[in-house]
């Protein structure tokens, strides 16, 4: 089995795909002269349809309703939400402190060091260890 052939196809497949839009477009439209450029610019800046410099798109120039909501309202409800546990767990945020359960759950242990160190390295020769960034998170 060679995959090349079908990587050649793919690239080939993606390559066209990007360029055939451009190619359509610059079927359709007459070159237009610099001067010509110009004119559309200042005309469209006359009638406010430019957009600000830098990289903003036409959706930046939407207006978006009014919100219904102050933002203490909207404050009052994430804390409630926080507080139930609809949130859901979002990693580092966990321990933050208004989420201290977990981390009151972790604070005091049962064993020694001694014990701690001794069934890691029982572990560890069992090869029982869990692999590098396969830690199970539990909730």
């Amino acid at each position: 089995m060679y995959p090349f052939p079908t990587t050649r196809l793919l690239a080939a497949m993606t390559f066209a795909a990007v360029l055939a839009p451009v190619a359509y477009a610059a079927a359709d439209t007459p070159p237009v002269s610099r001067a010509e450029v110009k004119e559309q610019t200042r005309a469209a800046n006359k009638a406010g349809e430019m957009l600000p410099a830098g990289e903003a798109s036409a959706a930046a120039k939407t207006v978006l309703p009014a919100p219904t909501k102050t933002r203490e309202q909207r404050k009052a409800e994430t804390l409630e939400a926080n507080r139930n546990g609809a949130l859901g767990d979002f990693g580092p945020n966990t321990y933050r402190t208004q989420n201290i359960a977990p981390r009151e759950a972790l604070a005091k242990s049962t064993k020694t060091r001694a014990e701690g160190k001794a069934e890691t390295m029982q572990a560890a020769k069992d090869r029982k260890m869990m692999p590098p960034g396969e830690a199970i998170e539990s909730h």
